[in-house]
């Protein structure tokens, strides 16, 4: 995170925000009783990994980094589980997932890093 100015810079955010544009396109698709169940809690779990991302770079106590990223990381996994359900409800096709998860994946990895670099910084 040295050298960042913004949250934006960060290649975690800029891949969580990328996953949270395409949950809202992807479910855009669900069926319609969807709408204040699955719809919904998928796009809060995802707007929450960019959005904690978002908030714990700004934190001044690597504690609180740290606390913030956690949630994001929880909100991932939350993800990932509705990419299973959305998969196996025949919502979405194993390509769509496959796409997903890639981002998933890729913003997790990172977010890990940033993770154990701070955490290192601490011990």
């Amino acid at each position: 995170m040295e050298g960042t100015k913004t949250f934006e810079e960060l290649k975690a955010w800029q891949r969580a925000h990328r996953f949270t544009l395409d949950v809202y396109k992807i479910s855009e698709s669900f069926p319609k009783r969807e709408d204040f169940c699955l719809t919904n809690q998928f796009r809060r779990a995802a707007i929450s990994i960019a959005a904690n991302i978002a908030e714990g770079y700004k934190k001044k106590g690597k504690l609180d980094k740290l606390r913030f990223f956690n949630m994001s990381q929880g909100s991932l996994e939350e993800c990932r589980y509705y990419l299973i359900l959305s998969k196996d409800l025949n919502y979405i096709t194993e390509d769509e997932k496959g796409r997903l998860l890639e981002l998933l994946n890729d913003s997790s990895r990172l977010l890990n890093s940033y993770c154990k670099a701070i955490s290192d910084d601490i011990h």
